[in-house]
């Protein structure tokens, strides 16, 4: 057994000899029960990266490890719902199930997979290529899910869905982590809806991973800032911010604010709040040159 379900040192992805990278330099760990959500803009690096985990692609440098040991040899514990969600579509609902049946002895939960597909109201009969995009997106999960993997892969695996759907959805994963202890990792935009629901956090932006670790300790860590701005005055030449590490400011009117990394307590007649997860991710993603907080050490990452 191991403490840690994904990590990667210097991690990158190059497609083609001459190819843009799709990842960079990407170092981080993500333990074991987490709920963890990846975040980040379209073409920020956030599917590459889960289809290394899962062993769909190979990296171009650094290396990734799952559950302790190499992408393809935890194929078997793992689940992943990639945000295309292939099924064949020639096959009935039911006999979909069948074949995940056929392709997990000795793990598959058929009253999982039959449950979550019953709650859609969905026809066993009918074929894949009939169903709506939600639909679909019901039968790969109950497919990842019926696995009991010990790891669960899913990109963007809510977009297709209503909100009555994702809400019901989000409620089995959560169901699935605490009574399993699967560690579930998430790539979504929508980072409001994933504030009450994860617990740790990748952001990814321009190829590189530019926060991780437990949101806890993360919003902690960081405190927005406001204060009257003086006349002509600007974010920049705010003095007493000097000393700490300032992720973004601006003036509006006569307000100066600011997210910032206190180096210390800060200065008399600042107003300071703990941010929320969905103010912590914009402002970083608004500025790509922002110091970053230095990850934490991965273990066993390289391969």
């Amino acid at each position: 057994m191991t403490d840690t379900a994904m990590a990667a040192t210097a991690l990158g992805k190059r497609f083609g000899r001459r190819g843009g990278w799709a990842l960079r330099d990407c170092t981080f760990r993500v333990p074991t029960g987490r709920v963890c959500a990846v975040v980040g803009p379209n073409g920020a690096g956030k599917s590459t990266l889960l289809s290394l985990a899962a062993g769909l692609l190979a990296p171009t440098e650094g290396g990734v490890t799952v559950l302790g040991t190499d992408p393809a040899s935890a194929r078997a514990r793992v689940g992943y719902v990639a945000q295309d969600k292939p099924l064949y579509p020639q096959l009935t609902v039911a006999e979909t199930l069948l074949v995940g049946a056929d392709l997990n002895p000795g793990r598959w939960d058929a009253e999982t997979a039959e449950g979550i597909v019953a709650a859609g109201d969905l026809d066993p009969k009918k074929k894949i290529r009939a169903l709506s995009g939600g639909q679909r997106t019901r039968v790969a999960l109950a497919l990842a899910l019926a696995k009991q993997p010990e790891l669960l892969l899913l990109d963007e695996p809510m977009a297709d869905l209503d909100p009555l759907a994702r809400h019901e959805l989000m409620g089995t994963l959560m169901a699935q982590a605490a009574q399993y202890g699967t560690t579930i990792v998430m790539s979504s935009h929508v980072v409001a809806e994933l504030e009450d629901s994860c617990d740790h956090l990748l952001l990814v932006g321009g190829g590189r991973v530019r926060l991780a670790g437990e949101i806890d300790d993360l919003l902690a860590a960081h405190a927005r800032v406001s204060a009257t701005a003086p006349v002509d005055d600007s974010p920049a030449q705010a003095p007493e911010l000097a000393p700490h590490t300032v992720v973004e400011s601006r003036v509006t009117g006569r307000q100066l604010t600011a997210l910032v990394r206190p180096a210390g307590p800060l200065a008399d007649g600042w107003r300071t709040s703990t941010p929320s997860l969905e103010e912590l991710v914009l402002a970083y993603l608004r500025n790509p040159h922002a110091t970053l907080l230095a990850p934490a050490e991965p273990e066993e990452a390289v391969v």
